[in-house]
């Protein structure tokens, strides 16, 4: 239940009222297990006590409708991914117990097989189609941050023949050909549609049928899965035997508060999480690994950029240098791999730095963060916990592989993971094995789930479709090639003056609230926004409400909210407007 603070009597409804603010053994084919709630099993999930309507025929269809949907939580095991999770999922049992008793089924994805290889959907395709080919239409999925309008859903989803193939989503496509997807239609990379998993997507239940006899007699391929999305659609689609992705505007990435949402059957709310006050600078040691012969170019963009954001940090190289300084752990450089450098940070973070230090990040010489908003991320994870996170990546994970956190994103260890993994005898098997590879194998060996977020990124800003990136406040990106990786770091990845300004604030005064959820008053006032769609990436805008309202709805504002969080507020708003003059 939500508190109330002081002076929020009289606006109950207001969000600014509430706090709510080792190596594994070779792949293997393995079965997955749906372990799920089936049909004639009774769902625990605790409903709300709701007001008894009479049933009217479109009540029933609706009921007879929403039944025939299955939804499918993208979720992961991580304690705080998991809430989500499972709040989405009572929100959609909410919602339905308004059209009848009959309630759909919702799964999460981290529950239906311990196995980590359940979240690259494909797997599970045989046994979706043995619990639900025969008595259901669609199966919907959707991430954790998702928000569904199920009314709107089942009317958009009503617009389809369910007897057919169809493959529906929001499409994403490449503007150039890129690495992340192999190059892939390189003359006219455009013209191959894949889904945004953030509005949602569904297939029906005449083509999860069709692939799972595919997968029956072709089982998958023992292969890197590097973007989902786009590897999904790829297998789908079978070089023109398949279905492509038919676009559905109904499937949005917009803010629940978009003036567009009453056309959307799905929103998308996350932003960058803010769970409480960001972890303390003190409490994240960075880890930079380099090498001689990128000493003179590299590194003078690290301390250019994002440097400054990290109160503890070193970098490793096989050459102390103490003009910068860097660190000889007495590991030769290698080529490739970098494993058995990895290990010596793993261990010396371990055993030299502070034992109250409870974050450690490695990235590489050519990686662009923002360790700003890492700290804002971190503030959604319990260090006590074994936390490896990252952009997840995985190999051979239809026949029992493993993933891994792709290292040129940067891979961030709580200091109880790094304990785990260096207490085990999981080590390198050579000092020149891929890094973030090997970890993965440890890890999986371990128990340890790897915990995905998107927005760390493998690659550079223009390898992503813009659209992807528009719902996004990334925390990194990868390499210098072709780019000029000063320009990208400001553009895309440094602190504006209104995130330094406000987010601590916020942190204190809606200890809760997700940083980017929009706070409404009454009215229509809107203290904070998004984004300025015309600018190349999303910034927290605070809205100049107080020159667009009354002095009377000032003085009725800052009633709910103390004064100095107000006056606070208006001194970013006014700093941006001079700025912007």
């Amino acid at each position: 239940m939500a508190r109330r603070q002081p002076g929020c009597e009289r606006w109950l409804l207001l969000a600014a009222c509430a706090h709510v603010l080792v190596l594994l053994p070779p792949p293997r084919s393995r079965a997955f297990a749906l372990n799920v709630v089936l049909d004639d099993a009774e769902d625990t999930t605790e409903l709300p006590v709701l007001q008894k309507s009479e049933k009217s025929g479109t009540v029933s269809k609706r009921s007879r409708e929403l039944k025939e949907i299955v939804f499918v939580i993208q979720s992961q095991s991580n304690s705080f991914h998991s809430k989500r999770a499972e709040d989405l999922k009572r929100d959609i049992l909410k919602q339905a117990a308004d059209l009848g008793k009959e309630l759909p089924r919702v799964l999460l994805i981290h529950e239906i097989d311990r196995h980590e290889g359940a979240w690259t959907i494909l797997p599970l395709m045989r046994d979706f189609s043995i619990a639900y080919g025969r008595n259901s239409s669609w199966i919907f999925f959707c991430e954790e941050d998702t928000r569904i309008q199920v009314v709107k859903l089942l009317e958009t989803l009503g617009r389809f023949d369910a007897s057919k193939e169809w493959f529906l989503g929001k499409a994403l496509y490449d503007e150039e050909s890129t690495i992340i997807h192999h190059y892939a239609f390189a003359e006219n990379p455009t013209v191959f549609k894949f889904p945004d998993f953030a509005a949602g997507w569904a297939l029906s239940i005449p083509l999860v049928n069709k692939l799972a006899i595919k997968l029956k007699s072709e089982p998958l391929k023992s292969d890197f899965t590097i973007d989902l999305k786009h590897e999904i659609a790829l297998y789908i689609w079978q070089k023109g035997d398949g279905p492509h992705l038919t676009p559905v505007p109904e499937f949005c990435t917009d803010d629940v508060n978009s003036y567009k949402v009453d056309q959307c059957a799905t929103t998308f709310s996350n932003f960058l999480p803010l769970c409480k006050e960001p972890v303390k600078k003190e409490d994240v040691f960075v880890a930079v690994k380099t090498c001689r012969k990128f000493h003179g170019d590299r590194i003078p963009v690290v301390k250019q950029t994002w440097e400054r954001e990290a109160a503890l940090i070193e970098y490793y190289s096989d050459y102390a240098d103490s003009s910068i300084p860097t660190i000889d752990l007495g590991v030769p450089n290698t080529e490739r791999g970098h494993c058995g450098k990895t290990f010596a940070i793993l261990e010396r973070f371990l055993n030299h730095s502070s034992p109250r230090t409870p974050w450690l990040v490695i990235v590489d010489d050519d990686t662009l963060i923002s360790i700003f908003r890492l700290r804002q991320l971190l503030s959604c994870y319990d260090p006590n916990e074994a936390v490896f996170l990252g952009e997840r990546y995985g190999y051979g994970l239809g026949t029992g592989g493993y993933s891994y956190i792709t290292g040129g994103g940067g891979m961030v260890f709580s200091r109880a993971a790094v304990q785990k993994l260096l207490a085990s005898k999981c080590r390198c098997y050579s000092m020149d094995a891929p890094d973030d590879m090997v970890l993965g194998m440890c890890f999986s060996g371990l128990g340890i789930p790897i915990t995905h977020s998107p927005l760390f990124h493998q690659a550079r800003p223009m390898d992503y479709p813009k659209d992807y990136l528009s719902h996004q406040i990334p925390i990194s990106f990868h390499k210098h090639w072709n780019i000029d990786p000063v320009k990208v770091y400001f553009t895309w990845l440094a602190p504006n003056a209104e995130e330094v300004c406000l987010m601590p604030l916020l942190a204190k005064t809606l200890p809760d609230v997700p940083i980017f959820h929009r706070l409404k008053f009454p009215k229509g006032i809107q203290a904070f926004n998004h984004c300025d769609q015309s600018k190349e990436r999303n910034v927290i805008i605070v809205s100049g409400y107080w020159a667009s309202t009354s002095q009377a709805q000032g003085v009725m504002l800052q009633d709910c909210l103390n004064s100095a969080f107000l006056e606070h507020i208006l001194k970013c708003t006014f700093s941006r407007t001079s700025q912007q003059k």
